[in-house]
């Protein structure tokens, strides 16, 4: 197959290109804005007909939840909009499409791990505008398979990992977010799942994908200064109303993975275990 990977310089675009080198059985076409403007139809079009793409990985997305809240008309273009474009060209082609989505669709308010048939509550523009997106898509794209993943990082682009290992290294001292829990999502296990579905063949619909097990932000940032080996700076627990933030973040985004096991039999790593991976990497 011909695929079209979009946001190709990001964390999960980046993991994407190393993956391809196994999989080499279909051709890719990594772009980001300087090779395809997914914001113009025409363009994406052109570009699905000149290469004779057959499906469509879109990690392309607006994805910094503060700068979204004061800038609602780019994130509402790239989120939402765009993915419509990339779901209506493919489907004249008779294609498919993975679209990758995210926990703040939901408002946090769980207290066990929301599945896919939940109801959405998105409570910021980015989460609001995310689920434009899953909706344009599945509306657009018959062949189509939403991801929601949570708390993504890896060895490239910026993130939390890093940025905790960076001012673990600068500082004696650190507050971080303890009331707000989740699971992190290593980009490179959820690029493995990704081409799973591919191999095996799209299954249309919702999929929920983070590693396993649960945590916080503030046992998330110990467990990656111990195993950075950062043994001088003190990581201090703080309340979410200690660290007030322009979007509100979900309290407990912890995701149901049962769906997207069973359907392409791929067993997901635990969380700290990826963790050991990428700061091997780093």
């Amino acid at each position: 197959m011909n695929i079209l990977i979009t946001g190709c310089n990001g964390q999960l675009g980046n993991e994407m290109q190393l993956l391809e080198k196994k999989n080499l059985q279909h051709t890719y076409f990594n772009t980001d804005v300087q090779e395809l403007d997914i914001t113009n139809q025409d363009a994406i079009e052109a570009f699905l007909d000149e290469h004779a793409i057959d499906g469509i990985v879109n990690c392309a997305a607006f994805t910094a939840v503060d700068n979204a809240e004061v800038n609602e008309a780019l994130c509402q273009k790239l989120n939402a909009e765009a993915p419509a474009f990339l779901a209506h060209a493919i489907e004249r082609r008779g294609g498919w499409m993975i679209h990758i989505s995210t926990d703040y669709v939901f408002d946090g308010t769980n207290c066990t791990p929301y599945t896919e048939d939940e109801d959405t509550c998105p409570n910021s523009v980015y989460g609001r505008t995310k689920l434009v997106g899953e909706l344009n898509v599945q509306k657009l794209c018959q062949k189509s398979m939403i991801i929601r993943t949570a708390w993504l990082y890896s060895s490239f682009g910026n993130n939390f990992v890093k940025t905790m290992v960076r001012l673990g290294r600068e500082r004696q001292e650190l507050g971080v977010i303890f009331d707000q829990i989740g699971t992190p999502t290593y980009a490179r296990d959820l690029a493995v799942a990704i081409f799973s579905a591919i191999n095996k063949g799209i299954v249309p619909g919702v999929y929920h994908f983070s590693n396993e097990g649960v945590t916080s932000w503030y046992d998330f940032t110990k467990a990656i200064h111990r195993l950075a080996g950062i043994v001088t700076c003190k990581v201090r627990p703080l309340h979410t109303s200690e660290y007030p933030t322009p979007a509100a973040r979900p309290h407990y985004s912890v995701l149901d993975k049962t769906k997207i096991k069973q359907t392409y039999g791929i067993e997901i790593p635990y969380w700290e275990d990826s963790l050991a991976e990428c700061i091997k990497k780093l």
